[in-house]
């Protein structure tokens, strides 16, 4: 048997039913995915602009203390971000500045989990209704092969309205395809906008502590490193003097 009619007749023997199933599960998986994307975002709202002028008069204020709190008590990501810079800002602008970089890489992928699988859905999803619809029209033109060679000696004529029928029929796989790609791509599309926005926010929060910590200069904690740091090659050129 050739590899290109084993491959016919195993398509056809299976049909194109599965494939209706398959997109029936991934449509299930995304809508869960999508409300479940959706009640994170929405979780994580909160007044920005209001938090951004209570952390700035705090930060004035010399209150480290209270705007640590103030940002604790929010449940937007910007704040967790900004709050990862506050427990290092003893140590300097430059290690604050590190901790958020690294709590905003954390809270990306927080935002931006599980949204491949709806991009990756939203470009397949059709390509998979397609290849229903091929196999719907493999048998369709199979259907009418065997129906002509029965009918001709009767008849002398086929039966079109079947195979119009079954091609209708197989092109619901390709309708059922861009059902569940379109929602997908759109929630896809939103998520990602939402993302960077927060993310864009992120920044800003970012920037109102990091001008409060380059204003105030370095901290005594990392003036008093740094002196030990330029003391200990003076104490090392005494020790040689003496020898």
């Amino acid at each position: 048997m050739k590899l290109v009619e084993w491959l016919q007749r195993l398509m056809t023997n299976f049909g194109a039913e599965w494939v209706m199933w398959l997109l029936l599960l991934l449509s299930v998986v995304s809508v869960a995915i999508m409300l479940e994307r959706g009640w994170f975002y929405f979780s994580l709202r909160d007044d920005l602009a209001k938090l951004a002028r209570s952390l700035r008069d705090l930060l004035r204020a010399g209150d480290l203390k209270g705007a640590r709190k103030t940002l604790e008590a929010s449940p937007s990501a910007e704040a967790a971000v900004v709050v990862a810079g506050i427990m290092e800002a003893d140590r300097g602008a430059q290690s604050a500045e590190e901790a958020m970089k690294g709590a905003a890489a954390l809270q990306r992928m927080k935002l931006e989990r599980r949204l491949a699988f709806l991009g990756t859905l939203g470009n397949n999803a059709p390509f998979i209704g397609l290849f229903g619809t091929v196999i719907g029209v493999m048998q369709a033109f199979e259907r009418l092969g065997e129906q002509s060679q029965v009918q001709a000696v009767a008849t002398g004529g086929g039966t079109p309205q079947e195979v119009m029928a079954a091609i209708a029929e197989a092109l619901v796989a390709t309708a059922v395809g861009l059902f569940v790609a379109i929602p997908a791509v759109v929630m896809y599309n939103l998520f990602q906008r939402q993302a960077k926005a927060i993310l864009a926010n992120t920044e800003a929060l970012s920037k109102v502590l990091m001008a409060h910590l380059v204003s105030e200069g370095p901290s005594p904690a990392a003036a008093a490193s740094a002196a030990t740091k330029s003391q200990a090659p003076s104490a090392k050129h005494e020790d040689e003097d003496e020898g």
